[in-house]
């Protein structure tokens, strides 16, 4: 029975090993062991240790043993039915991770409603925590409350959690306020390919603050002499690189123009958020913002993140991969217009309700009922462009999609280095999707889905859109390792069944 367990427990880790692309001599260097200790264990041949697998899954970011820890490690999935009924968005993952960071600007009482419960989120709040800032569910575990402290413990920061979210790059802009040296982890999350923070630090170098980067850590210092005498001008229209000039530029005494500045969703519900705290912000969904800072901020206040639209397509994806009538409710319909003129294109039958107001009393929101439609490829590439173009992370769900109408559809997606890589997972199911190089895809369609056992790609969407296919095809299939699905959605399986899926979730020990 021993050797069993051990077998199986090799067999995860060596899978896992294998999916992130490293070698057994690679895992040996990160756990500070031999290649052959490595092998003895994925053969099942050595004993392990509840600590050495957690320090195992730690160096693979990867979940290899639950133990007293609710969200699932794998998903069984029985493929092939229909989903009816309606479903709503939640609110936005890249908003929640936005608001949190930004909530060290104020030293008052900040209230998040309806926060996504969701890993990335659980990783900034263990952040926060470890440096002084207290948290607290209310509200029957609905809403967030957060209060720092007078002084923030940065030498106590857990690193491990740090480095597991690429978020924590946005405590930059709110800690050059209260610090004037300062450390952070490397920021981690998905796996898609080399992102420097060059285009942070265009904006971030304008307010004082100079970055080295040493032994997996960034170490930062800020001159409070330096601050923008001209306008900021991004070199890049990044989400995360528009918010942390905005967090830099919030707390500074005077009025900072940032030029190319992305006008995406989260960056919009970002500023209606720093509005609250009394921080004036004009052109508000435009590339140039205009923000009037406020040196100190000490406001109680509460606020509601809007509702996302990279889930909204998630379930629009669901909803035509599968040929099912289905409404999705509380849909931000204004980040989603290009995406639904390229659907109707393609030959989408769909209603929209009337619009109405987020809970922001901002956001335009409306409930959109997709049916069973025959789609044809479309004539154009699929490629994302900044807001308001077709979104950079809605494009993942184009190739299942794709998959799903008739002809040839070419998918460029010119931002990521390996993300159209993980496009090509869906061949495992049926697909026919060909690399043309790391970043076009040409999928052809339509496809007859098949069930499938997979290890879930590391990068967010693609591995939605994995599981997606799995609902379309007959039969069962097994994806494993689902870490990465928990990052950016809450109880995504739950809802799913909740319109017609089937998704088990289990653990293998």
């Amino acid at each position: 029975m021993t050797d069993d367990y051990l077998a199986r427990i090799g067999q995860l880790i060596r899978d896992a090993r294998q999916h992130r692309g490293w070698t057994q001599l690679q895992l040996a260097d990160a756990l500070g062991t031999s290649q052959s200790a490595v092998n003895r264990i994925e053969r099942g041949n050595q004993n392990i240790s509840l600590e050495m697998i957690a320090r195992i899954g730690e160096a693979l970011d990867s979940e290899i043993v639950s133990l007293g820890y609710a969200g699932p490690m794998h998903l069984r999935v029985v493929g092939g039915r229909r989903l009816s009924g309606s479903i709503d968005v939640k609110t936005s993952k890249n908003a929640c991770v936005a608001l949190l960071c930004a909530s060290l600007l104020n030293s008052g009482r900040t209230v998040l409603r309806r926060v996504a419960r969701i890993e990335e989120v659980f990783r900034i709040l263990e952040v926060l925590n470890s440096i002084g800032v207290r948290t607290r569910w209310i509200n029957g575990g609905a809403d967030l409350e957060i209060q720092p402290p007078a002084q923030l413990d940065l030498n106590g920061m857990d690193a491990d959690a740090a480095r597991r979210t690429r978020s924590i790059i946005m405590f930059l802009g709110p800690l050059l306020h209260r610090e004037t040296h300062f450390k952070l982890p490397y920021a981690g999350g998905c796996d898609l390919g080399t992102r420097t923070i060059e285009p942070h630090m265009t904006a971030l170098r304008r307010f004082g603050l100079e970055i080295t980067a040493t032994e997996g850590m960034y170490h930062a210092t800020v001159n409070r002499q330096i601050n923008p005498e001209r306008p900021i001008v991004l070199t890049e229209r990044g989400d995360t690189a528009t918010e942390n000039a905005v967090l830099a530029a919030a707390r500074r005494d005077g009025v900072t123009v940032i030029r190319n500045a992305s006008s995406n969703y989260m960056v919009q519900d970002l500023c209606f958020f720093l509005e609250e705290l009394g921080v004036r912000v004009e052109g508000v969904g435009t590339t140039t913002l205009t923000v009037h800072g406020v040196p100190d901020i000490d406001r109680d206040v509460d606020y509601s993140p809007s509702e996302d639209p990279v889930e909204a397509m998630s379930l629009i994806a669901a909803a035509v991969i599968t040929e099912s009538e289905l409404t999705i409710r509380r849909v931000p319909v204004e980040f989603l217009e290009v995406e639904l003129a390229v659907l109707e294109g393609m030959g989408l039958n769909h209603d929209l309700s009337a619009e109405y107001p987020a809970d922001n009393g901002r956001t335009r929101l409306a409930d959109l009922t997709v049916r069973p439609s025959k789609l044809e490829a479309p004539i154009d590439k699929i490629h994302p462009m900044p807001f308001p173009g077709l979104n950079i992370d809605n494009v993942p769900f184009f190739a299942a999609i794709a998959a799903s109408a008739h002809g040839s559809t070419l998918i460029h997606d010119w931002v990521y280095d390996n993300r159209a890589i993980y496009l090509t997972d869906l061949n495992r199911l049926g697909g026919r999707l060909q690399l043309l190089d790391p970043h076009r895809v040409l999928v052809e369609g339509t496809t007859r889905w098949r069930a499938a056992e997979m290890m879930c790609p590391p990068a967010l969407r693609p591995a939605v859109v994995v599981l997606l296919a799995m609902m379309a095809a007959e039969g069962t299939s097994v994806l494993r390792n689902v870490y990465v699905i928990n990052r950016g959605y809450e109880d995504l399986a739950e809802r799913l069944n909740s319109v017609g899926a089937q998704i088990e979730t289990f653990r293998d020990i």
